[in-house]
C-alpha cells in the first residue's frame, strides 16, 4: 500500500488532530492555536486536491480501517462525488478560518479552533462513511460541534435560538436511530453497500417495515436539509449567530441533500421493492415550497443575516428540484449548483459580517445609515454575491439554474420546475435590489455626520472575494465542471459499481 492509499483518511484525521493541538498550544501560547489551526486547514486542503485528483481516473475506492474487511469494520469510500465535497468543505473551512483570524472573531471564546475542526472533521467523515451507523456518529460530531459554534460571541438571543436549534436536532437523531434499527433488524447491516444487496433480496413480508424506515431516514435527511416544512429552525439560528459561523454552516443542509443523493439511489433505487424511490413524491413538491419560501423570505428580510439565512432555503429548495427527478442528467446539474449555492451563500454572509461590522450601531438591519468606511467595496461584493444567490449571468448560479432547466425538461413535472425557477429568481432579484439599494445607496438623512470606529483593514474583503471569484471561475470553466458533475452523477446512477469496490475490496 502506498501512502496515497492511505490520503483517504487524511480529511478525518487532520482535523481530529488538530483540534486538541490547537487548544493545547493556545493555552501555552496565545497565537499558535490560531496559526496551528489555519496549518490543519492547509493541509486538509492540500489532501483534498490530492484526493480530487485521485478520482479523476474513474475508480471508486474503499478504505477498510483497522484492516477490518466490509461489511464487519468500518469503511471510507471515495468517488468523484464524495471527493468533489471534500474540496467544497476544505476551501470553504480555508475560507472562513481566514476570515476569523482577520477580522479576530476567533477571539471571541476560548474553544472556536478546536469547535470548528470537530465540525470539519463530522463534515469530512459524513461524505467519506461506507455505512450509515458512521453517518450517524459524524452527523453528531458535526452538530455537537455546530452547537458550541452557535453560541460563539455569546448573547441572549444567540442561547435562545441555540437551544431551539438543540432540541430539533435532539429529534432528528432520535429518529436516525430508530431508522437505523428497523433496517438492521431487517437486513442484520448497516454498510451502505451490503444493505444495497439485501434491502433487493427482501421478502413482501418485510416490504411494509422497510418503506417505513425508508420514509424515517428521508425525513432525518431532509430535516438537516431544512427543507420546507421542516425548515423553521434554520432562519432564527442562522441569523442569530456570528455571520462566519453561519457562512461555515452553509455547507451543513447541503450534508443532508449529500446524504439523500448518496443513499437513495444506492439502498433505495429501483431495486428496492416498495422503498423504490421513496421521496420522489413528496420530494419535488417540498422543493418547490422551499423554493418559494425562501426567495420571499429574501424578499421581506428585515436584517442581512436573516436575508442570507432565506436565501440558503431557497437554494436547497432549487437543488432539490434537479434532485427529485432522480436522473443522471438532473443529479449532475444538482451536484453543480449544490456547489455553487454552497459558496454563494457564504460568501452573502462574509460581506454581511463585513457590513456589520462597518455599520457600528445600525448592524445588519435592511435601513438607511450613513455613509460608513468601505461602503462602496461592500457595495460591489453585496451586488455580485446577489447576483450568484438569485442565478443571474455571469455568474455560477446563472449556469446551474440553465443546465437545471435543461436537464428537467419534458421529465415529469417540468413545467411546475420551469415555472419556480423563473419566479422565484424573479422574486429574489427584487427582494435583493430592494435590500441593496436601502443599505447601500439610498441617501442618508441630511446633516447626518458618517459612522465612526476602529480603523478596519482591507484584508476583511478577502474571504469574500476569494468565494467570489471561484464562483466566477466555475462560471469560465463551466465545461471543465459540469465534466466532473456528470462523472459524478454516472458512478450514483450505477449503484453496482460502488457495492463491488466496497465488498469486493481486499482487506487493509
Amino acid at each position: 500500500m502506498t501512502l496515497l492509499d492511505h490520503l483517504l483518511v487524511a480529511p478525518v484525521v487532520v482535523p481530529a488532530a488538530t483540534a486538541p493541538a490547537a487548544m493545547l498550544a493556545a493555552r501555552r501560547r496565545p497565537l499558535a492555536g490560531p496559526y496551528l489551526s489555519l496549518g490543519g486547514c492547509i493541509v486538509g486542503l492540500v489532501a483534498a486536491v490530492l484526493l480530487f485528483g485521485r478520482v479523476q481516473d474513474d475508480a471508486i475506492r474503499a478504505y477498510a480501517v483497522g484492516g477490518w474487511p466490509a461489511p464487519f469494520g468500518i469503511v471510507l469510500v471515495l468517488d468523484r462525488l464524495a471527493a468533489a465535497m471534500l474540496l467544497l468543505s476544505a476551501v470553504l473551512a480555508t475560507m472562513v478560518l481566514v476570515h476569523a483570524l482577520v477580522t479576530g472573531a476567533d477571539r471571541r471564546g476560548w474553544h472556536f479552533h478546536p469547535l470548528f475542526h470537530f465540525q470539519l472533521m463530522g463534515l469530512n467523515g459524513a461524505f467519506l462513511t461506507g455505512d450509515l451507523f458512521n453517518l450517524f456518529v459524524f452527523f453528531e460530531v458535526l452538530l455537537i460541534a455546530s452547537y458550541g459554534l452557535m453560541l460563539h460571541g455569546q448573547g441572549a438571543l444567540r442561547l435562545k435560538a441555540g437551544v431551539a436549534y438543540v432540541v430539533v436536532n435532539i429529534v432528528g437523531s432520535a429518529l436516525f436511530l430508530v431508522a437505523m434499527g428497523l433496517l438492521y433488524g431487517l437486513t442484520a447491516t448497516l454498510n451502505m453497500a451490503d444493505l444495497a444487496r439485501r434491502v433487493a433480496a427482501l421478502g413482501s413480508a418485510d416490504q411494509g417495515l422497510l418503506r417505513v424506515a425508508a420514509l424515517l431516514l428521508m425525513t432525518v435527511f431532509a430535516l438537516k436539509a431544512a427543507v420546507v416544512p421542516l425548515h423553521l429552525w434554520l432562519p432564527r439560528t442562522y441569523a442569530a449567530a456570528m455571520p462566519l459561523v453561519a457562512a461555515l454552516f452553509a455547507i451543513m443542509t447541503k450534508v443532508g441533500v449529500y446524504a439523500m443523493i448518496r443513499v437513495v439511489p444506492l439502498i433505495l433505487g429501483e431495486r428496492a421493492g416498495a422503498a423504490a424511490w421513496v421521496p420522489a413524491p413528496y420530494l419535488l413538491p417540498a422543493a418547490i415550497l422551499g423554493a418559494v419560501v425562501g426567495f420571499v423570505g429574501v424578499l421581506v428580510a428585515r436584517g442581512l443575516r436573516e436575508q442570507a439565512a432565506f436565501a440558503l432555503i431557497a437554494s436547497t429548495g432549487t437543488l432539490l428540484m434537479a434532485v427529485a427527478r432522480w436522473s443522471e442528467a438532473t443529479l449532475a446539474a444538482g451536484i453543480y449548483y449544490m456547489v455553487q449555492a454552497t459558496l454563494a451563500g457564504a460568501a452573502l454572509f462574509l460581506v454581511a459580517d463585513v457590513t456589520l461590522r462597518r455599520r457600528g450601531s445600525y448592524g445588519d438591519a435592511l435601513a438607511s445609515s450613513p455613509r460608513f468606511a468601505g461602503q462602496d467595496a461592500a457595495a460591489l461584493l453585496y451586488l455580485t454575491a446577489a447576483i450568484a444567490c438569485v442565478g443571474l449571468p455571469p455568474l455560477a448560479g446563472f449556469v446551474g439554474k440553465l443546465l437545471i432547466l435543461e436537464s428537467s425538461f419534458m421529465l415529469p413535472g417540468w413545467q411546475a420546475i420551469w415555472a419556480t425557477i423563473l419566479a422565484t429568481t424573479l422574486l429574489g432579484v427584487v427582494g435583493f435590489a430592494r435590500a441593496g439599494s436601502t443599505l447601500f445607496w439610498k441617501a442618508a438623512p441630511e446633516g447626518t455626520s458618517p459612522i465612526s470606529g476602529p480603523p478596519r483593514a482591507r484584508r476583511e474583503f478577502a474571504a469574500p472575494v476569494v468565494l467570489l471569484v471561484l464562483l466566477a471561475a466555475m462560471s469560465v470553466g463551466a465545461g471543465w465542471v459540469t465534466t466532473q458533475t456528470r462523472g459524478a452523477a454516472r458512478q450514483l446512477m450505477a449503484p453496482e459499481r460502488y457495492v463491488a469496490a466496497v465488498l469486493g475490496a481486499p482487506a487493509r
